[in-house]
């Protein structure tokens, strides 16, 4: 049976891709996500909870604490409105599966941390754009140095902002992306900039607890703060959700 200390560990939901993969001695189709997401859950007093797209169903969030949108491949323009740049790498599927988890996720009040690519998803939700290329923009300035290379990003925070508050007025993170956040939705207000003025992150202007970086924190497992503020976010929310008398039942 499993231990009270194992019940309260707050569940997170964490998105993942779906294509192609090999272990032992397989190869073919897999539900699958960098562990680094995981460990971080894990580290910070989570329970991570995998969640394929794959017959979305957005009521599994109601059993869920919060919800991470995990990082990947380029968000289709499609979503939001604009013609596709010959670099852009889009998979359809997860697009619609991150968008409508995170859609129900800001409607529930559900505690929300996307990343990267889940970052331009919260914006586009929401009604906001995407840069496709930013060398096209700001052609000093690259993201994705060499595949699979992270590189290190320094960013301000805005005074006053949730990411100010947990990061200090000024941080560095890996990052790993070509594309960014250009039209900022509604109801999003930006509080974090690279020096460049790329956007960093930005989060919701209600009093919910939601905050989208472009840059990996779970790479940089020596500082968990973000995760750990979500974390204790997301137990707050399930101690709101699940009955006194069910978390203290033996």
């Amino acid at each position: 049976m499993a231990s009270n200390a194992s019940k309260s560990r707050p569940l997170i939901g964490v998105t993942t891709y779906l294509q192609r993969a090999s272990w032992g001695d397989w190869d073919g189709e897999a539900a699958l996500l960098p562990a680094t997401y995981l460990r971080t859950v894990e580290a910070a007093g989570g329970y991570p909870v995998m969640l394929p797209p794959l017959g979305t169903e957005v009521s599994v969030l109601d059993m869920l604490d919060g919800l991470i949108v995990a990082g990947g491949t380029d968000v289709d323009p499609a979503t939001y409105g604009h013609d596709r740049h010959e670099l852009t790498q889009p998979q359809p599927d997860r697009d619609t599966h991150d968008l409508a988890l995170t859609s129900a996720a800001l409607a529930r009040g559900l505690p929300l941390f996307a990343i990267c690519r889940g970052a331009q998803i919260l914006n586009v939700a929401g009604g906001g754009t995407l840069h496709q290329h930013i060398p096209d923009i700001l052609p000093g300035s690259d993201y994705r140095v060499a595949p699979g290379v992270f590189t290190d990003v320094e960013f301000s925070t805005t005074p006053g902002s949730r990411a100010a508050a947990i990061l200090g007025d000024r941080a560095a993170a890996p990052a790993y992306h070509h594309q960014s956040i250009a039209e900022l939705a509604p109801g999003l207000t930006v509080s974090a900039r690279a020096a460049d003025g790329t956007i960093e992150a930005v989060e919701t202007t209600d009093t919910s607890w939601v905050l989208g970086v472009q840059f990996h924190p779970e790479q940089n497992p020596a500082d968990a703060r973000l995760f750990e503020a979500f974390v204790e976010a997301a137990a707050l929310h399930h101690s709101r959700r699940v009955p006194s008398v069910e978390r203290n039942h033996p």
